[in-house]
Order: structure tokens, then sequence, then C-alpha cells
């Protein structure tokens, strides 16, 4: 039990500590890198989705705090639109096992 509430610990420390180290601009390169890989989906591994699928969960957030009403409308709609081609490559390869 004491490790279950351990790790729900780290996960939020960790989850608040990443939130804040992305700056106005930070946010961007982070989008750029995640959203560079659905050219190569299909190749990645389970771990690599699911860390890309995290990722994704994580700016969300992000961008939603972002003044800029526009720019948060079109960023929230392509990082969705990466978020999920990611969730379906790992669900086709989990049906393919």
């Amino acid at each position: 039990m004491k490790k279950i509430i351990t790790l729900i610990f780290l996960l939020t420390l960790i989850q608040v500590f990443y939130t804040t180290i992305l700056n106005a601009q930070d946010w961007k390169k982070e989008y750029e890198d995640i959203c560079s890989k659905t050219s190569d989906a299909m190749s990645l591994t389970e771990d690599e989705l699911k860390t890309l699928i995290e990722r994704c969960d994580r700016l969300k957030s992000v961008i939603e705090a972002l003044d800029d009403e526009s720019t948060k409308k079109v960023y929230l709609k392509r990082l969705q639109m990466c978020r999920d081609l990611y969730q379906f490559c790992l669900e086709q390869k989990l049906l393919k096992k």
C-alpha cells in the first residue's frame, strides 16, 4: 500500500515539475517533438507509443493555460490528432498480440 501511495505521489510530483518547466516557448518545442513522430507511428514500440500519449496528455494542460485563444484552439486540435493517431497505433499493436 505504501508503495502505491509513494508511486502516485512521485507521478504527481513529476507531472507538476514537468508542467512548471515548460514555459511559453518550450511547449512549442515539446509539441514539435511529440508530433514529429506521427509518420513513423506504426514502427514505434508499445512503450514509445505509451510515452508519447502521456506526453500529449501533459502538454495538453500547458496549452490549455495559454492566453491566446486562437493559438490554444489550433494547437489543442493538432495535439489531439497526434494523440489519437498514437492511441490508434497502440490499440492495433495490442490487438495483434
